[in-house]
């Protein structure tokens, strides 16, 4: 096992290494820095000491020739013949993506009689669209899939690759890390290149959404990561190339499978998916109870809105869990989003944060949701939203124009 020590006598008691490390394995004896057993051999505080005093065996990791990696791929996810959003939305973002790099982008579709989707991911944006069909393929499972994508990343080898946070892609990214023996960061809401090393830097919450961490992954290929839908900006943007690659499958058979659908019953869903609509009406723990959503449900009908909550919401059964804006929830990115006794705590402005205008209502004037708002109204919400749907409805009746 690596061993980290001291040289006493080059060690003056700076305590910059007591700072630097992350376990609280450094404490100082004798006006000396010590290692305690606690130490897991990371090396922050031996790149911290100025005066060399802080020795170690531990090896340089090397880090392995990619030249042959190129290419930033995006899994193309379908359900009954439909991309999804975040899909589009990464293919947008791979492109800002790859134009840094000078490479190509490339979009994987699985499925079966899908090929009439292949325009659509040309459309925004693919080079190369790698299209796999197959029977057992039709409706998502996670040893087929992760067998073809295995398959086509092991021959054409990418340097990134991306797939939405949702449902299934937060079941299939893990199986396809550890199959490929890739580092995974689940749940970014920012992917940037690093100019100098030109690596994906990979940004996500972190510590209960208290900070912002951002990782690479020096030592594997490809970097991956599961991005969530409507972090990203879509921008329809045609590729010139769109190249299909026919992938023929051979690697999955009936014994894969693990189960069989039988019947799909789908819940109805009221209203538009959050991360499309244009405008939301949210409440959080200051709207009370129930009853008090149905204030937040009335302001929202005569705007056209959406209605949104925060976790609280949620876990009080106020709002269901579909509507749930925030880290643990979804990311919006509406024309209008209208905070209604919402704190503004760090988990929830992660999720509205791509938000064009902000407007906050709370009794708290130091509410951090006032931080983020492009108008803020420091009021009772049960005294505010009726005054705000009251002249709503007298601007109605003179005909004049709601549309948020």
């Amino acid at each position: 096992m690596a061993r980290v020590w001291v040289d006493t006598e080059l060690c003056n008691g700076c305590k910059l290494c007591i700072k630097k490390c992350p376990y609280g394995a450094v404490e100082l004896r004798d006006g000396k820095a010590f290692i305690l057993d606690t130490c897991t051999a990371c090396g922050s505080c031996i790149e911290v000491c100025k005066f060399k005093a802080i020795l170690s065996d531990i090896e340089p990791r090397k880090i392995p020739d990619f030249s042959d990696r190129k290419g930033v791929w995006v899994f193309a996810e379908q359900r009954e013949g439909i991309i999804s959003r975040v899909s589009l939305e990464l293919l947008s973002k791979a492109r800002e993506l790859a134009a840094e790099l000078n490479e190509e982008v490339s979009a994987i579709l699985l499925g079966y009689n899908v090929s009439d989707l292949i325009d659509i991911l040309i459309e925004h944006g693919a080079d190369n669209v790698f299209v796999a069909e197959h029977e057992l393929l039709k409706d998502y499972s996670t040893i087929p899939y992760t067998n073809v994508i295995e398959g086509l990343i092991n021959q054409y080898k990418p340097n990134i690759f991306l797939l939405g946070a949702t449902h299934i892609g937060r079941d299939l990214a893990p199986r396809i890390s550890r199959r490929i023996g890739a580092g995974l960061t689940a749940d970014c809401t920012e992917l940037s290149i690093d100019p100098e090393e030109r690596l994906l830097l990979q940004t996500r919450p972190a510590f209960g959404g208290n900070v912002m961490a951002t990782i690479v992954s020096r030592y594997s290929r490809p970097q991956m990561a599961t991005v969530r839908p409507g972090v990203m900006e879509l921008k329809k943007e045609r590729s010139s190339k769109g190249e299909v690659i026919r992938y023929e499958v051979s690697l999955i058979n009936e014994q894969d499978m693990g189960c069989k659908i039988l019947e799909r019953v789908k819940e109805e869903k009221k209203g538009v998916d959050l991360t499309d609509a244009k405008c939301i009406v949210a409440g959080g723990r200051g709207v009370g109870d129930k009853e008090g959503f149905k204030k937040i449900e009335e302001l929202a009908q005569l705007l056209g809105a959406e209605v949104a909550g925060t976790r609280v919401a949620v876990e009080e059964g106020w709002i269901g869990t579909d509507r749930q804006v925030g880290q643990t929830g979804q990311s919006v990115r509406p024309e209008l989003y209208i905070a209604c006794g919402i704190s503004g705590a760090i988990q929830h402005r992660a999720g509205i944060m791509n938000a064009r205008y902000i407007v906050a209502i709370n009794t708290d004037p130091r509410a951090p949701i006032f931080q983020v708002a492009d108008w803020g109204i420091v009021g009772d919400l049960h005294e505010v939203i009726p005054e705000m749907i009251q002249q709503l409805k007298e601007r109605k009746a003179s005909g004049g124009e709601l549309d948020a």
